[in-house]
């Protein structure tokens, strides 16, 4: 299923993949800190059989392909009522109960516990020491979103205990600002512990769309600031991520919660010139009929050529991957289904597949046609690597690398003969560093050397008479 989704990544031309291997404090890699995750064998606690290692599967398949990979944590999660199973001995829930709290359906540990800080860097950090990850990410959950009870009362989250010993040893933030200043405090160390260990592993956040209502004068909606005490624009703004991918999973002309209108306020907070890429609900195209009509491409397509053409916006994440895979999986009709239900249902499929069809063609032929670097992160890192030295002979090209910096990828360019008539004629291919020989379709190429951070080294000529 990984070589799938890494092949279908590669063939739309997508440049990285954020992977989840801690969905709630477990893991989808061997770990000494946490139980392998149920949602990957079944039952938390056991491992794969016969035994393989996901992430670190993941990693040299993505690299193989040219493709970054990062690895997408839940720092606070510790259980969803999407699991079945029970919760293994080494689990959070049963080793440090006192850690963990159970709030409406889930459990959840308590981000104002110093102890949960430090397991979630420390598992963290475990992952950037022991593999190539290019990025560490995290997403929306740090305080849950609120829980209703049976009588539709809001459930406060249960952290008095946690909040009475930061009183009784001497704090004096309100409750609210306490809760932020936790996720604060987790965020700019987690960030810290990363660059130590690991300067280029970059880090990044993808925060709900709405920081606050009314940051312009029509947007309203979900306060995270105060609600899951997010303040995801101090992050921006204090430097605690390499990159932000707001959520921004509104349509274009909604006007409450506009995406364009949104994409351009996040823009305008981004003060130290950080990666900010649009986050984009790709998985919205679907086909349900009524009200519940879901998004036709077009949506997509058009919120990626906004992101595009806005200054400052440095490019966009889908969420999620599975739409744009080739076939959409779709449930078996039940045998309960009244029978003249059935070709309705079918009917309803028949129009998502091409919805979905429609997406990824347009996607590869149009919108991805050509390959793309990631942006650059000056900030990490603007030297450019080495060299390559390359040779032509016939119609191989082959490449070895310069000495020095190891690189990431090769960007091969050629002029192409057989193009219409106001077409731009270069072409380009962008190849992962371990390639060492390709087809080239012309006898004179240009060939540099990108690293791991998106900067290029100074193109060299290739003919077949040498190289200069």
């Amino acid at each position: 299923e990984l070589v799938r989704i890494l092949e279908r990544a590669s063939e739309l031309r997508l440049n990285a993949v954020l992977l989840q291997i801690r969905p709630a404090a477990d893991a989808l890699y061997p770990s000494e800190l946490e139980p392998w995750s149920e949602y990957l064998t079944g039952q938390q606690g056991r491992a794969p059989e016969p035994f393989y290692d996901p992430l670190q599967f993941a990693v040299e398949q993505a690299h193989a392909r040219g493709i970054e990979l990062h690895a997408w944590f839940n720092p606070y999660r510790a259980w969803a009522p999407s699991a079945t199973g029970t919760a293994a001995p080494s689990h959070i829930s049963r080793a440090n109960p006192e850690l963990v709290h159970r709030y409406g359906a889930f459990l959840w540990m308590d981000p104002g516990e110093p102890a949960v800080l430090r397991r979630s860097i420390d598992v963290i950090m475990d992952v950037v020491r022991r593999y190539d990850v290019d990025g560490v990410h995290l997403d929306d959950y740090f305080y849950p979103y609120r829980e209703n009870d049976a009588s539709g009362r809001e459930i406060e989250f249960p952290d008095s205990g946690s909040y009475a010993r930061y009183r009784a040893g001497g704090g004096a933030l309100g409750r609210s600002d306490w809760r932020r200043n936790n996720v604060d405090r987790f965020v700019a160390q987690m960030y810290d512990e990363v660059k130590r260990a690991k300067p280029w592993v970059k880090v990044s956040i993808s925060p709900i769309g709405t920081w606050r209502p009314n940051v312009v004068p029509q947007i309203i909606g979900f306060d995270a600031y105060e609600s899951i005490f997010a303040d995801a624009r101090k992050w921006l703004v204090d430097g605690s991520l390499d990159f932000m991918v707001p959520q921004i999973y509104w349509p274009i002309a909604r006007t409450d919660m506009s995406y364009p209108v949104l994409l351009d306020w996040w823009v305008r907070q981004n003060v130290r010139d950080r990666g900010l890429y649009a986050g984009i609900i790709t998985s919205n195209v679907n086909f349900a009929p009524g009200p519940r009509a879901g998004w036709r491409a077009d949506e997509i397509l058009g919120q990626i050529y906004i992101a595009r053409g806005r200054p400052g916006a440095d490019g966009h994440v889908h969420f999620r991957m599975g739409t744009l895979m080739p076939k959409h999986a779709f449930a078996p009709i039940s045998d309960t289904v009244p029978p003249e239900r059935v070709d309705s249902i079918r009917a309803d499929q028949r129009r998502l597949q091409a919805r979905l069809d429609t997406l990824t063609t347009r996607l590869r032929d149009e919108t991805y046609a050509r390959p793309a670097l990631v942006p650059l992160m000056p900030w990490l890192d603007d030297a450019p690597p080495p060299q390559p030295r390359a040779t032509l002979r016939g119609s191989t090209l082959a490449i070895t690398p310069g000495t020095g910096e190891a690189s990431f990828l090769w960007v091969v360019q050629w002029r192409a003969s057989d193009v219409a008539p106001g077409t731009p004629p270069w072409r380009t291919e962008v190849l992962p560093a371990a390639t060492r020989e390709w087809r080239a379709p012309a006898q004179e190429v240009w060939i540099s050397a990108v690293d791991r951070l998106g900067n290029q080294s100074r193109p060299m000529r290739v003919t077949g008479a040498g190289e200069r």
